[in-house]
């Protein structure tokens, strides 16, 4: 078994490859490094992991189930930290008064009839508006999330036209077998679109372990990185 002082280690070695990838990623895009924020996706891992990312530095923290993260946050905001959670996975409605209460951003918001359940929970459980990505599907596949066509301005209108929600910008997953630079190329066209009609719209979420780099060259202003970062650990189920 692990020490906590040796598992810091294994996340400090992680954490500072995962920024330098970052760091020559937007060297290569001539962008600024502050330009993109990692998200640490910490699913399955345990809030003792989520507390050490947390003292080396890490803000931001991605989760894709609530029976874990409502207490995995729980837990991480009663040793008085404070990060900003980011729900990535796809949200059942009957959820979303569970993930409302501690989420900061819900990243795959794909259906008009989510958009209603998810305002009318921020509504009813927040003090301020809950930020919303729109997931964007880049390969039509339904069992991987995301909404494609005139359903993404349907849909990224009905948010930002809602009392509990913000709209922040968009989320897409590198569809499979696929270059994913010719699909984040796609991603940025339509983020761009988004911009036009929503200026404030501007947060791109796209880019995990294997592709950040082509992410980053196309305007991600945040990856999700779990598995570079956190290693091959067992699950906690």
């Amino acid at each position: 078994m692990v020490s906590d002082e040796g598992r810091r280690a294994e996340l400090a070695a992680n954490l500072q490859r995962v920024r330098d990838r970052i760091a020559r990623a937007c060297a290569a895009a001539g962008r600024r490094p502050d330009a993109v924020t990692l998200t640490a996706v910490t699913k399955t891992y345990p809030a003792s992991d989520v507390l050490l990312l947390a003292g080396l530095g890490v803000t931001d923290v991605g989760e894709n189930k609530d029976q874990d993260a409502a207490g995995k946050a729980a837990e991480v905001r009663a040793a008085g930290v404070r990060l900003r959670w980011h729900f990535v996975g796809q949200l059942q409605r009957n959820k979303t008064k569970s993930v409302s209460a501690y989420a900061d951003v819900v990243e795959s918001v794909d259906s008009l009839r989510l958009v209603t359940a998810l305002d009318r929970a921020a509504v009813a459980v927040r003090d301020r508006p809950l930020d919303v990505l729109v997931q964007v599907s880049l390969d039509g596949d339904p069992h991987r999330g995301g909404v494609a066509g005139d359903d993404l301005w349907r849909v990224s209108d009905a948010v930002a036209s809602s009392d509990g929600l913000r709209l922040g910008g968009l989320m897409a997953v590198a569809p499979l077998g696929e270059d994913p630079g010719r699909a984040f190329a796609r991603l940025a066209e339509l983020a761009g679109q988004l911009v036009a009609t929503h200026p404030g719209a501007t947060v791109l979420s796209a880019g995990m372990s294997g592709d950040l780099e082509a992410a980053v060259q196309h305007g991600a202003t945040h990856v999700r990185i779990g598995t570079s970062l956190l290693g091959m650990r067992n699950s906690l189920r």
